[in-house]
């Protein structure tokens, strides 16, 4: 953690739905003029597309039918923590970007499913901002999970999860339900060593729970939508957390226990505004008293 370098990171598994805490962030960032360098996870992982499908190919031959991106043979940890680190020591560090399509990889001229070149972030950032699938991971070697000043995990139940990972890859990407289902039970291991153990490490999570019939997801027709849904927010630390102020500000929502709330999917969105904001406002003071102090 670093008073002069705060970090935010989003974790969660793919198809979570961690892309609606990153636009949140997005608006409040250019709300409050705050320049983020921004760190997409898939950039971390091992191999690019066509690697990767190679790797996968060998593994299975060998009989290792559980190859994924979840776990750390094909991520790089090391590099992350390093990324970490050096930021919140100096507001330094590599990085480089994953380009998922075609549009995302014609300004760099490269094929899809490649990386860029490793480069130095911008200089004169304010904060990192990390969206992936690692950033609390803890392992024998690494602990990833230490440096960002703001850990939050977004976790739909695991139906749902499975849901809008079948309607994003069938539809968006092309794949069939046969496809989807082969990858979901070759994940599952590193999902339950390496995903699900994050959770614990995170100081709020949100898990959005469908109010309609989930219990077959991989015959599911679309995705239960916001206003079908409540969302469970856990904090792991309570304190300092205006509760009454939040029940107020967004209707139809209840306290579960005593460090959760519980609001409507569709305020979803304002939830996060309303208990962001004041994060982002207590790191960026914090910043400004510390680099007055040198």
């Amino acid at each position: 953690m670093s008073e002069r370098h705060p970090i935010i990171a989003i974790t969660g598994s793919s198809g979570a739905g961690t892309s609606t805490v990153t636009r949140t962030f997005a608006n409040i960032f250019r709300r409050e003029n705050i320049r983020a360098a921004l760190i997409e996870g898939d950039s971390f992982h091992r191999y690019d597309r066509q690697e990767m499908k190679a790797r996968q190919a060998e593994a299975e031959q060998s009989g290792n039918m559980n190859f994924s991106h979840f776990g750390p043979d094909n991520n790089l940890f090391g590099e992350l923590e390093a990324l970490f680190q050096s930021y919140a020591e100096s507001g330094t560090g590599r990085a480089r970007k994953y380009l998922h399509n075609a549009e995302e990889a014609a300004p760099y001229q490269q094929p899809p499913g490649t990386f860029t070149p490793w480069e130095e972030l911008a200089p004169d950032t304010d904060m990192m901002f990390y969206e992936g699938l690692h950033g609390a991971v803890v392992t024998p070697e690494h602990n990833i999970a230490r440096h960002p000043d703001l850990l939050i995990g977004v976790v739909p139940v695991i139906n749902l999860e499975w849901i809008q990972k079948l309607w994003r890859d069938k539809h968006q990407r092309g794949y069939s339900t046969e496809a989807v289902t082969d990858t979901i039970l070759r994940r599952m291991p590193d999902y339950v060593n390496y995903i699900c153990p994050q959770f614990t490490h995170t100081h709020v999570n949100f898990q959005r729970v469908p109010m309609v019939d989930t219990s077959n997801p991989f015959v599911a027709r679309d995705i239960p939508s916001a206003d079908e849904s409540m969302v469970v927010i856990r904090f792991a630390n309570p304190k300092g957390i205006d509760f009454q102020y939040l029940l107020n500000m967004i209707g139809d929502s209840f306290m579960s226990r005593a460090n959760t709330v519980v609001v409507p999917g569709g305020k979803m969105e304002l939830a996060m505004q309303l208990i962001f904001t004041p994060f982002v406002w207590r790191m960026v003071e914090r910043r400004q008293r510390a680099l007055g102090a040198r």
